[in-house]
């Protein structure tokens, strides 16, 4: 089973003077709520985790829903025997995640995981609702933290673009 988490960071604050009902996109995305995220198999006790301290979380919450989406592109779907290809990459550092979806099932590995481990392997399906339940959550946890995010319309946008699956 797929477990996604953050955890934020006090080493990388966001501005006091934030205005956080009219921050932009961009800032929403690269600027604030940094810290550090993870990708878990709870089966098999196996994590993907940064521990850099500055990875915006929002960011990085928004770009697995994309890349779920950028993995669903081929119109046979799970039949497709083709591998579709994503990566998400970490913009202060060299580092990336490779995602790889072959016959429905998504494998997920990084550039800084020992060559001979293994990658993270759940099913799309799986990796999309877990990808919006993430995003969703996140943005719950960062509203009631601050309460004008929740009048901010680029979170509105986002919100209806990635609704949760049930």
């Amino acid at each position: 089973m797929l477990d996604i988490g953050y955890a934020l960071s006090n080493r990388f604050p966001d501005p006091p003077q934030t205005d956080y009902r009219r921050a932009d996109v961009r800032a929403l995305r690269h600027d604030l709520f940094c810290g550090d995220v993870y990708l878990a198999d709870t089966k098999s006790d196996r994590e993907l985790s940064t521990a850099w301290g500055w990875v915006p979380v929002l960011d990085f919450a928004w770009a697995l829903c994309d890349i779920a989406e950028q993995l669903d592109k081929d119109p046979r779907g799970s039949r497709a025997s083709r591998p579709q290809r994503a990566e998400l990459d970490f913009t202060e550092s060299t580092d990336r995640m490779l995602f790889e979806r072959r016959f429905g099932w998504v494998d997920i590995e990084s550039d800084w995981m020992p060559a001979e481990e293994p990658p993270l392997s759940f099913s799309h399906a799986e990796f999309r609702r877990e990808a919006r339940d993430f995003l969703h959550d996140v943005i719950a946890d960062l509203t009631d933290m601050h309460e004008d995010l929740a009048e901010n319309p680029a979170i509105w946008t986002l919100q209806a673009r990635y609704p949760r699956i049930s």
